[in-house]
């Protein structure tokens, strides 16, 4: 029988620190746990990650124009909207009941894919890591609509060991990057399904394209399996409302089909609209443009 390996101790111990923090703000009730995990994210954890530094170098390429206040707000605002988003994953049970609660699905776009679940045709949803992901899959499961993701697990084992389940937790099914992962993820789509993908983080081997009218490479597999499988292909975002807890989940007018860098560029233009309208909802962090 194989043993699965240990994690090193330098990630088992970072794991138990963020187990410890969960439990802890676990024991807060929902309005007070979500601000309360978006503080420690913009307070301790960015300034210790390099995260504050990084959102810094971002906006002096995409906005220039900024002033040193805006920026100062928003080097706290980001890491705070991640914070929550991290909670809102470990609160599964209470996060996606409010979320089905709310029916919070609104935009051009939504009749389209009302038609394509008529239709069982298969839909790729274009996302990207803004406002919380996660509010577009509890909304798209919450009316029955068969909607998976890929995803990567994580570089540290022992966090995957929890965090896989809570991501789960919110919809199914999941696809692990990989072989395996990819065979069930077309088998999947091939039938109908509804396939999450983001399309916001460099990818070395993807299309120069622009966002924020600067170079970034950006991956066209959302485009090319738009167009393999007569999918349809639409933008979907979760948009964090004022009070920080609620959401509207806006879903675009869909991708016309076309050569793929073309339809990846109206994702690309269609996200930097919305990223425009609420700058503290994107994920300022990545590495977007080398």
């Amino acid at each position: 029988m194989i043993r699965p390996e240990t994690p090193p101790l330098s990630d088992r111990i970072a794991n138990a620190a963020f187990l410890a923090v969960i439990g802890l703000a676990g024991l807060l009730p929902y309005e007070r746990r979500i601000p309360a995990v978006g503080w420690l994210f913009a307070h301790v954890l960015a300034p210790l990650a390099g995260w504050r530094r990084r959102i810094r170098e971002n906006l002096a390429l995409a906005r220039p124009d900024l002033t040193p206040a805006e920026v100062k707000a928003l080097i706290r605002a980001v890491p705070d909207n991640a914070g929550r988003s991290v909670a809102e994953i470990y609160s599964a049970e209470e996060f996606t009941s409010r979320i089905r609660d709310a029916d919070p699905l609104e935009g051009p776009g939504l009749p389209a894919l009302g038609a394509a679940f008529d239709a069982h045709r298969p839909v790729i949803v274009a996302c990207a890591h803004f406002g919380n992901y996660d509010a577009m899959r509890a909304a798209l499961a919450g009316r029955g609509w068969p909607v998976g993701a890929l995803y990567r697990p994580m570089n540290n084992e022992a966090f995957n060991r929890h965090y896989i389940p809570a991501i789960g937790a919110i919809a199914q099914p999941l696809f692990p990057r990989g072989r395996a992962g990819l065979a069930s993820m077309l088998r999947f789509l091939k039938g109908g399904g509804w396939l999450a993908l983001g399309f916001d983080q460099y990818d070395r081997h993807g299309a120069e394209l622009r966002f924020f009218g600067l170079p970034s490479r950006t991956v066209l597999t959302p485009a090319e399996l738009a167009l393999r499988y007569d999918a349809l292909l639409v933008p979907v975002h979760g948009i964090r409302c004022s009070d920080g807890l609620r959401f509207r989940v806006l879903v675009g007018e869909p991708i016309e089909p076309g050569e793929p860098g073309a339809m990846m560029q109206a994702l690309n233009d269609d996200l930097e609209m919305l990223v425009r309208r609420h700058m503290d909802q994107w994920f300022w962090v990545h590495r977007r443009w080398k």
